[in-house]
């Protein structure tokens, strides 16, 4: 990853079939970037059209990771081989530790109108690949939100200034704000020295170093003090910042699995089609 980290890198989102046939905009999970530790994949989903949303995404596994789902726009009902379901509407969110194996689905609950939301795939350290599974659903009021004159912004995983996430990552430190900046105003941040930090756009536009950000477009940000000044374009901006510490060990993965060797790997698939796949039950907590 060091050849990306001399500047400020703009990667435009690539649409990808998912699922059962959902298609998703990814950035991070793609040959132009396959991971920026610890974070995995980034997809985001946005659609009117619901032939672009309603396959869902029908029962399947995950190992070795966490997964963070914020959904902005509609409504996904979650259901796993352990029981637990829930349903993701508007303003909610989901962290499910995979870690030693879930396997879930995660269907729209709805025909029609928009769905929007973000997945991300944050990797756990070796570890930790094999903890118990955990699930926790929250909704959107479970969210602090800080409104200042020039921005809004919600605070979904970590902290901001005064305000705590009902969501910490004491492995990986992730942080994960949802900011919205009025049209020709400023938002300024420092970010957590050491770690990597990225940001999506996906309302709008502005300009980051001087360089044009358009919609649907991640920044690798990377800056000697480790801060960033992002001013939004005429109609404004709104934009995901995203940022964890590096775990700096092997990876290799093999669709929904991501361990450390491929012997692992071979472990995982034998797992899952021999039924001795999820080892531990994780039970669902709510805000």
């Amino acid at each position: 990853m060091d050849a990306i980290k001399n500047s400020s890198r703009i990667i435009p989102a690539v649409a990808v079939p998912e699922g059962a046939g959902v298609t998703v905009y990814r950035t991070v999970g793609t040959p132009v970037l396959r991971d920026y530790d610890p974070f995995l994949l980034l997809d985001h989903i946005s659609s009117n059209n619901p032939d672009d949303y309603i396959a869902g995404f029908p029962s399947h596994p995950h190992r070795g990771f966490t997964t963070f789902t914020y959904i902005i726009d509609g409504h996904m009902e979650h259901q796993d081989n352990m029981g637990n379901s829930g349903d993701l509407g508007p303003g909610s969110a989901q962290w499910m530790k995979a870690a030693s194996g879930v396997i879930h689905s995660e269907m729209p609950k709805q025909e029609n109108g928009l769905l929007r939301g973000f997945q991300l795939w944050i990797n756990l350290p070796a570890t930790n690949k094999m903890d118990h599974p955990e699930y926790q659903e929250y909704s959107a009021e479970a969210f602090p939100v800080v409104k200042k004159a020039d921005y809004t912004l919600k605070v979904l995983i970590g902290r901001f200034a005064n305000s705590s996430a009902p969501i910490m990552d004491n492995i990986t430190n992730v942080t994960y704000f949802d900011v919205q900046v009025q049209p020709g105003k400023h938002f300024q941040h420092p970010m957590p020295i050491g770690n990597n930090s990225l940001l999506y756009v996906f309302e709008g536009e502005g300009q980051l170093n001087e360089q044009t950000v358009p919609l649907h477009s991640l920044v690798i940000l990377d800056s000697e003090d480790n801060s960033f000044d992002f001013i939004a374009g005429k109609k404004g901006v709104r934009f995901i910042v995203i940022s964890g510490k590096p775990i700096h060990e092997s990876i290799v993965r093999y669709g929904p699995f991501v361990m450390n060797t491929r012997e692992q790997i071979d472990q995982a698939m034998q797992d899952f089609q021999s039924n001795n796949f999820v080892r531990d039950r994780a039970w669902i907590k709510h805000d």
